[in-house]
């Protein structure tokens, strides 16, 4: 069974800022060694499950967040970017079996996270694929999909597992923390890494020919910035439409199409 990876950091079981993530605060080493930790148990529950490869992709900030030194053996690291539009799943393609999702958190636009944000805190309000809010997991976990790799995972804040149970058949959802508006419930890292380690197992342990969702036919974008000029620099993009001050629309038959557009019109910092 062949596995891929994909982290973030916002969603690990330590953090409540968005401060806390960037390499510059005094906090920041500690989330990114708790970040770590959860992916050894993610890999350990991988392997208990039978998993004889396994890719991991560092997608938070920099891409390098992970230690690569406690990498275990036989386990590549994906470090760093590549400016590819499947973004926080490049190096995902169909020879992968499964794919999961450790440290995501919730949309922008959504309650649920003091980190609430999509690829932007600062520049997104929020992004919506068919009249619905996105999070960076719908928009990785679906170019999953264009592959044909099954998503069977997610950790996360409760906010982005309740939001996202359904977007899979399979999905497993492993809750680290919640929050209440400015602050966050932070679960003990002790339980959060038993608890990866047996949900990662389970949820590959399931049929996974019948975890593949079924895209929709087609996909309709909206983006709402919160500076208008954002939005009137965005509307130059072949296909993207502005409507109002600060939102831009664009459609497309193939999601490809839409992550190929939001590769190039939203700011990621």
């Amino acid at each position: 069974m062949k596995v891929f990876i994909s982290t973030d950091i916002e969603g690990v079981t330590t953090t409540t800022t968005l401060e806390e993530c960037n390499e510059r605060d005094r906090l920041y080493s500690m989330h990114a060694r708790q970040l770590t930790e959860e992916v050894l148990a993610a890999i350990a529950g991988a392997r208990a499950a039978g998993a004889t490869e396994i890719v991991v992709n560092d997608a938070h900030g920099t891409g390098r967040n992970i230690d690569p030194t406690r990498i275990p053996s036989g386990v590549l690291l994906l470090r760093d970017w590549n400016s590819h539009p499947y973004a926080m799943v490049q190096g995902i393609d169909a020879s992968f079996d499964a794919a999961m999702f450790l440290g995501y958190h919730c949309a922008s636009g959504r309650m649920g996270s003091p980190m609430a944000h999509t690829m932007s805190a600062k520049h997104v309000q929020h992004l919506k694929i068919n009249g619905e809010i996105a999070s960076e997991f719908m928009l990785a976990s679906y170019a999953c999909a264009l592959e044909g790799v099954p998503s069977v995972f997610l950790s996360g804040d409760k906010a982005i597992c309740d939001d996202s149970a359904n977007l899979h058949p399979k999905l497993v959802t492993c809750t680290v923390k919640e929050g209440i508006g400015g602050m966050t419930i932070n679960y003990s890292p002790e339980d959060t890494l038993k608890s990866i380690k047996a949900l990662t197992e389970k949820a590959l342990r399931q049929d996974l020919k019948r975890a593949l969702v079924t895209l929709p036919d087609n996909f309709d974008a909206e983006l709402y910035f919160k500076r208008h000029v954002q939005a009137e620099k965005a509307s130059y993009f072949p296909g993207v439409t502005m409507i109002s001050d600060h939102v831009v629309t664009f459609s497309s038959g193939n999601f490809f199409d839409i992550l190929n557009t939001i590769n190039w019109i939203m700011p990621w910092s």
